[in-house]
């Protein structure tokens, strides 16, 4: 948990790491409120760090940037361990979770896990929210998400990014993978961060910034490499499944892992449209020793096991 230098009183950040995105809380004298909830095997600890936080008050808001399962997996567990607590989020995945349509939230695709949730309320772009006894505004920020938000607090000019924007980069930009144009979007959302002129960014994953210049032009530099090379940033977005996935089980067999593979529509899908010249099973073992040899995971045996 940490208190950064001219975040607005009441805001603390729990930073989390990279399976579990940031939690951001926000403890006013007559509300609280929580910006999403990191991944479901580590909603047990994301639960402790809240009680702990919130010294025993309860929870009233939780507001998700996004649903991707890193941002959403703990929303289940916070709803149970607070009754009345208002669950927010974007409106362009209200059907889906409505419907709780796994496919069309991401969660299948990716081979990635997200206990069912429900939600009271939405997070319209251009509304502001009473948080914490500061006004915040919603902006539409699609890119590495269609749906995604972030919220910007104009009096202390505190950006929440989410994925749109970290200290090195962003968010792999999913649509593109599967024949969605969006790098668009994401030069779109660095433009109207730029506009926002945050003094302090609180990313969905790593520290918070107040270089928000440098940032954001190694943002666009990145940018222009993937819309040079997009077959790149799928091979990238194919190795961060696979980083994240181990992240998860820390360690699994080879076959389970084969199974995965083979379950996990996204790998077919981007194969197929950027290397349909390799079997899947190539690109797999080629993106696995790239990331034993960069020691993020090791082969014990007939295991693989996550560094």
């Amino acid at each position: 948990m940490t208190t950064t230098p001219g975040l607005p009183p009441g805001l603390l950040l729990l930073e989390r790491g990279w399976l579990s995105a940031n939690n951001i809380l926000l403890i006013g004298p007559d509300d609280t409120a929580m910006v999403d909830s990191g991944y479901c095997t580590h909603a047990p600890q994301t639960l402790a760090l809240v009680e702990a936080a919130l010294e025993g008050r309860p929870l009233d808001q939780l507001l998700n940037t996004h649903l991707h399962s890193d941002h959403c997996g703990g929303n289940a567990a916070l709803q149970q361990r607070f009754p009345n607590l208002r669950t927010r989020i974007p409106p362009g995945e209200a059907l889906s979770v409505a419907h709780w349509d796994e496919e069309a939230l991401s969660f299948r695709p990716t081979g990635q896990q997200c206990p069912r949730f429900n939600f009271q309320g939405l997070l319209e772009s251009g509304t502001t929210l009473r948080l914490a006894g500061r006004a915040w505004e919603v902006h539409s920020a699609p890119g590495h998400d269609p749906h995604s938000i972030i919220l910007f607090e104009p009096v202390s000019r505190t950006l929440l990014s989410a994925d749109a924007l970290w200290e090195k980069g962003f968010g792999v930009v999913f649509p593109e993978l599967i024949g969605e144009a969006s790098f668009e979007c994401v030069a779109a959302t660095l433009d109207l961060i730029e506009r926002l002129s945050p003094s302090t960014v609180i990313p969905g994953h790593g520290r918070a910034f107040t270089d928000v210049v440098e940032a954001l032009r190694f943002a666009r530099g990145r940018l222009a490499g993937q819309v040079a090379d997009p077959s790149r940033h799928a091979r990238h977005a194919l190795k961060v499944l696979i980083k994240f996935k181990l992240m998860e089980v820390q360690s699994i067999s080879r076959t389970e892992w084969t199974q995965w593979i083979h379950e996990t529509s996204y790998f077919e899908l981007i194969r197929a449209r950027f290397f349909d010249h390799e079997a899947l099973e190539e690109i797999s073992e080629d993106l696995l020793a790239a990331l034993v040899l960069s020691r993020a995971a090791a082969m014990v045996g007939d295991r693989i096991e996550n560094r």
